[in-house]
């Protein structure tokens, strides 16, 4: 079976070699061929040539720009190509140097580089290592009551990102909010979006939760998504990214329409909504007294006599015995005998010159060379410092804590979802890297109505990106034709498991004789195995 097997490979990978040398062979006899034609021969064979089928063309999808379909409060496709209703920040950010103060990156409306869906236009951040600010208001401002808040928008890194954010501010409404002076510090309701610098990927969720009691905001950051973030920043695809905030005060963060973190606003967020109702007292301290010592030594144990604490740990092997041919006037190393000084050796600058140390080659054959010393083994009778062993602490109280008493700052909002109200989208940024592409900004309360626009937009550049992309076996010709030997890993692959089925399927099953029919044997004498004959 195995030589079937081996024969059948090597018969395939002949053919395959064969068939190879033939289409070169072919090859050359046309261009031969081609050489000794004459004009009319050529216009004849270039006719042929242009009826001759070639690879199916790529299949293509044909943009057309989303329209929003329901209740929405804010709808962007920058199809329309300009900047109308949005604006750029003529302000300053505070306390950095003037030079790099302002927010003075650019932005423009154009197709992605190496777009796939020709005519859909998008958001893009040209400018490397600059501060960039634009926003555009809401059809109206949203208020956080009965229904829930779906915001969504696509993101491209186009050249990667090495250091950046692509994050969007849902700027809180406020009497003295002005567009053009939109800066780092300008109230925001919620931040949502990727961010990355150096191998630390991102995916914020912060709102700012108001105190009742002192009217301040403080930062919420949701936890940390357990998935790996990585590929939706490296592989330069537009993904779609998704905040879903529920009046139940759950929330939900999706990439590419799938969960990636969810939670709940009262116990997913750090720090905590809603402080401790208890604190410890600040005003109380430990007692001098206090004892919090589990163990203590002994009092009543006492050394016993014959303990030695100055016995060594470590005492020479009596019954040791030096080796025989032990060379003990021989040093283990000596001066390279073929060392010789530099030339440029100063000895008043670089002192005497030694030749540098090598094995002494006398000693590769003796048991070992130098003076002989006996080994050194463990003391028996090491016994090491004494210290009285260790009992329960009669006294101990445990370990002591301060008293607790009620948090003057206590407070309790069951209803963190009922947010400050916002009117305004904006990116306010800082990046390392330029091209960044946004698009198809969305917001709504109503789910179906989000889906309805991501499918209008992020799904048409889903399926155009899928197009483009090469089947499964142009992957992997391509592969072969940059790296020759996956063909045999292709041949064996295939040929293999084909040639295994075959010597299965085809070489049948060995039949054995029935026992009962073979002549009864007489083994009683090894000289005698011959059948009996009855």
């Amino acid at each position: 079976m195995r030589l079937c097997v081996a024969l059948l490979s090597l018969s395939l990978c002949l053919g395959l070699m064969g068939h190879v040398r033939a289409q070169e062979e072919a090859d050359d006899v046309e261009m031969d061929v081609e050489d000794a034609i004459d004009d009319m021969r050529e216009e004849d064979v270039e006719e042929e040539e242009e009826k001759a089928p070639g690879p199916p063309p790529v299949p293509t999808v044909t943009y057309r720009a989303p329209e929003p379909m329901g209740e929405h409060y804010f709808a962007e496709s920058f199809d329309k190509g300009t900047l109308q209703g949005w604006v750029l920040s003529q302000a300053k950010k505070d306390g950095i140097d003037e030079e790099i103060a302002k927010y003075d990156g650019k932005w423009e409306v154009e197709e992605m580089k190496d777009t796939k869906l020709p005519g859909d236009k998008g958001l893009v951040l040209k400018s490397k290592a600059k501060h960039h600010a634009i926003s555009a208001l809401l059809l109206r401002p949203f208020t956080f009551d009965t229904k829930p808040l779906i915001v969504q928008y696509e993101v491209n890194f186009q050249t990667g990102i090495d250091c950046g954010g692509a994050y969007v501010k849902l700027l809180a409404q406020t009497p003295d909010l002005d567009l053009e002076e939109f800066v780092d510090k300008t109230p925001y309701t919620i931040m949502f979006g990727p961010d990355k610098c150096g191998e630390d990927y991102k995916l914020h969720f912060i709102f700012r939760h108001k105190n009742p009691k002192t009217g301040e905001f403080e930062e919420k950051h949701a936890k940390k998504p357990d998935a790996d973030l990585r590929t939706y920043y490296t592989d330069k695809k537009t993904h779609l990214y998704t905040l879903v905030l529920n009046p139940d005060n759950s929330f939900e963060i999706l990439i590419d329409q799938t969960v990636v973190n969810s939670g709940s606003l009262l116990n997913d967020m750090t720090p905590p909504i809603n402080p401790p109702a208890e604190i410890e007292d600040p005003d109380d301290h430990k007692p001098e007294d206090w004892d919090e010592r589990p163990k203590i030594q002994d009092p009543d144990s006492v050394k016993p006599e014959d303990w030695d604490e100055d016995a060594p740990a470590k005492i020479p092997d009596e019954d040791a015995v030096k080796p025989d041919g032990w060379l003990d006037e021989e040093p283990e190393y000596i001066g390279d005998p073929d060392a010789l000084k530099p030339e440029d050796w100063d000895e008043d600058m670089d002192g005497e010159w030694e030749a540098p140390q090598i094995p002494n080659p006398i000693c590769e054959t003796a048991p070992g060379c130098g003076p002989w010393e006996r080994p050194m083994i463990d003391n028996p009778n090491y016994k090491g410092k004494w210290k009285p062993p260790m009992i329960d602490n009669p006294n101990y109280q445990g370990v002591w804590k301060p008293r607790k008493i009620p948090n003057p700052d206590f407070f309790e909002d069951l209803h963190p979802f009922r947010m400050t109200p916002f009117s305004a989208v904006g990116l306010e940024l800082w990046s390392m890297s330029s091209d960044i592409f946004f698009d198809n900004f969305f917001v709504t309360s109503d789910r179906t109505v989000a889906e309805r626009w991501a499918a209008d937009g992020w799904g048409l550049k889903k399926a155009a990106e899928g197009a483009a992309e090469p089947g499964l076996v142009n992957q992997m010709i391509t592969a072969a034709e940059e790296r020759p030997w996956l063909w045999i890993v292709y041949v064996l692959t295939v040929a293999l498991p084909l040639v295994l089925i075959i010597v299965f399927c085809c070489t049948g099953k060995v039949k054995y004789p029935d026992l009962n029919e073979w002549p009864r044997m007489d083994l009683r004498s090894p000289r005698n195995r011959k059948p009996r004959k009855d």
